[in-house]
């Protein structure tokens, strides 16, 4: 059942936010010279990935953050000669920021030149601390002993540890190491996952009536009028690159419009989630047949008209009018694409376009290479209009998911759980009724009986639509886990007769500012009270930035916190802080500020966790999860969406561990 589901649900997984946790792109090597007895040099190399920004130490303030060194045993020990020597940088106008920043370009060095003051010192220690950014930025830092004796060089985790040199302080700081969950390549992940749902909308594309009846004659005109095999496989091949330079012309288009800086601000954004919920809803309906979105039609024949100059021009402009002509079917998947990629920013629409395209393109080009294969192609008829009605129910639910992401924001409680479920199966039972047969629609041929392929696609449509009514009472539903609101935000939180809050009969007085979360975990919302709560009962804290919008945070919520092992080291060993940085309810007026990070105003609340996390944290991602201590102090390294239960435990045991 769960296998189907994500088959089923491939185009609705476009729409899952993620968070933007990613590997170090900063590699390092690093060695010491002696120059003389007293006299030492320090080179650190290193290799930023491609596309990546490392900052200089010289970065103007407001900006990204500088590179740093910080000399931990410096006092009475050592000096520094001038100051670190830097390879090439740049310097721009960054229009998020308002600054002038200095960035590496290319391979970063870094030269500094010690000199000794105490004959006797043993080592050098050294903290480099930079920060990189793409789509998002990382801050990271690098610990590094340097034995004056030996030359050696050893990056440690702790410099208390390295310095003890005891077994236990030694045991410690390997657990801590093995323990702290290793950042992820999410965002490669995420534009991997854009890229293969993007070919897999193609292909969707490609089995409507606009587009499918066009692979045989655009073919056999390519294998007609060339002169030779060769000639008419070339010209094909160069139709099908044309279609992909088009879509990724247009992905290139948004991603200028939108700009790499916009992350996942537009999926929290009330007015676009419901302009695009209204979207949505024209697109579903056009989908089912009510009308037809088209381009003019003055467009598709002078695009026409230009086909017949032949050449490389010709049939670019052959590509152009196939994207014009198709633009009826193609048109709402291709808007839902761009729209959802573009609230992930960076290159995602380019992507995104990549991915559809290629598939749109691909068929052509194989099908003139081997002509043999049209036979084998299934003929034209009403089964391409069902594909067509299938994505309008798609759609239609889909819809209603960005419908609930405003009212989440808003925290309006007009489309709680059971509402957006009953909806949900009403759309899918629908879906269900017509794949039998029992509904028609405006374009739909007659029948006396229904194919095979159709009818397993019915009972698959049933079985699901069955699946979710127990939700109405409850269920968790973990298949379409972040897609419906939480099971918090409804008429019945705890299901129909269910109990919560610590049970009816519970005596639990909850402390103050807090409230009950996720599985009735005990959370605060807000972090000075969260924090003082916390040393008040010497405990340590999992720091959750979160949102009421944010589908990866549900998912983590449901899959993973609803684990027993991780549920009791929630409920029994941290304090939960779950800061909501899309909350729009309005901070006081003296309590509003000009954030020292962006420069703009911070009005809100969800404003200002936002603009805590990325003070403190440099990150603008949810979810994100840090252990504190009570002083505020990292006992891990953040990690982000982390669906392994058992990593993710990991993960937190160690932190907690390491606070004890």
């Amino acid at each position: 059942m769960k296998k189907l589901a994500y088959l089923l649900f491939f185009f609705v997984s476009i729409f899952s936010v993620q968070a933007q946790m990613m590997e170090n792109p900063a590699k390092w090597t690093t060695k010491i010279e002696k120059k003389s007895d007293t006299e030492y040099t320090i080179t650190w190399n290193g290799i930023i990935e491609n596309g990546w920004h490392m900052y200089s130490q010289y970065t103007a303030d407001g900006g990204p953050l500088p590179t740093e060194f910080i000399y931990n045993n410096i006092e009475g020990n050592y000096e520094l000669v001038g100051d670190a020597k830097e390879s090439e940088t740049k310097t721009v106008y960054n229009d998020v920021f308002e600054v002038d920043e200095t960035y590496f370009v290319g391979p970063v060095q870094l030269v500094q030149d010690i000199k000794l003051t105490n004959p006797d010192t043993p080592n050098i220690q050294v903290e480099l601390g930079y920060q990189v950014c793409l789509d998002v930025c990382i801050s990271q830092s690098n610990l590094f002993v340097y034995d004056l004796k030996t030359l050696q060089v050893t990056e440690v985790e702790n410099f208390e540890a390295y310095e003890s040199k005891s077994t236990t302080a030694k045991e410690e700081t390997a657990s801590a190491t093995d323990t702290t969950a290793a950042p992820k390549t999410e965002e490669k992940r995420g534009l991997f996952t854009i890229f293969i749902l993007a070919f897999f909308s193609g292909f969707a594309a490609l089995l409507t009536p606009c587009v499918f009846p066009m692979i045989p004659m655009t073919v056999s005109f390519f294998t007609k009028q060339s002169k030779t095999r060769a000639k008419g496989i070339k010209n094909a091949i160069i139709y099908g690159l044309s279609i992909i330079l088009i879509y990724v012309v247009l992905g290139t288009i948004v991603t200028a419009i939108f700009g790499a800086d916009s992350l996942n601000a537009l999926s929290t954004n009330v007015y676009f989630n419901v302009i695009f919920f209204l979207l949505l809803v024209v697109f579903a309906t056009s989908f089912l047949g009510a009308f037809e979105i088209m381009l003019p039609n003055s467009w598709a024949n002078k695009v026409d008209s230009q086909a017949d100059r032949g050449g490389i021009i010709g049939i670019l402009f052959m590509a152009l009018a196939l994207a014009i002509v198709s633009f009826s079917c193609t048109g709402p998947i291709v808007g839902t694409l761009l729209v959802e990629a573009a609230s992930k920013g960076g290159i995602a629409p380019i992507v995104g376009m990549l991915g559809f395209s290629l598939a749109l393109a691909l068929p052509f080009m194989l099908f003139a290479m081997f002509p043999g294969w049209l036979n084998s192609m299934p003929r034209s008829g009403g089964w391409l209009n069902t594909v067509k009605v299938s994505l309008g129910f798609l759609e239609l639910a889909l819809a209603f998911k960005f419908l609930s992401n405003a009212d989440l924001v808003l925290q309006a409680h007009w489309l709680e759980r059971e509402v957006f479920l009953a909806i949900w199966i009403t759309i899918f039972g629908a879906w269900a009724l017509y794949l039998f047969g029992k509904i028609r629609l405006p374009h739909d041929s007659p029948m006396d009986s229904i194919s095979v392929g159709r009818l397993f696609m019915a009972l698959f449509v049933t079985t699901f639509t069955i699946y979710l009514v127990p939700g109405l009472w409850g269920a968790p539903l973990k298949i379409i886990s972040g897609f419906p609101p939480p099971m918090t935000y409804a008429e019945s939180p705890y299901g129909v007769g269910g109990k919560g809050g610590g049970g009816s009969t519970a005596t639990e007085v909850l402390p103050e500012g807090a409230k009950y979360g996720a599985h009735d975990i005990v959370a605060f919302t807000d972090y000075e009270q969260g924090m003082a709560y916390a040393k008040s009962v010497n405990k340590p804290v999992l720091l959750d930035f979160t949102g009421f919008a944010c589908v990866n945070c549900r998912k983590m919520e449901d899959y993973v916190w609803s684990d027993p092992a991780i549920l009791a080291l929630l409920k029994n060993e941290v304090v939960l802080i779950s800061l909501y940085v899309d909350d729009k309810k309005e901070l006081p007026e003296n309590e509003q500020y000009i954030s020292e990070t962006t420069g703009k105003k911070i009005k809100t609340i969800g404003n200002k966790w936002s603009d805590f996390q990325m003070k403190h944290y440099h990150a603008n991602a949810q979810p994100y999860y840090i252990v504190l201590d009570g002083a505020g102090q990292r006992l891990s390294e953040p990690v982000g969406y982390t669906p392994d239960v058992e990593e993710y435990k990991t993960w937190l045991e160690g932190g907690i561990q390491k606070g004890k």
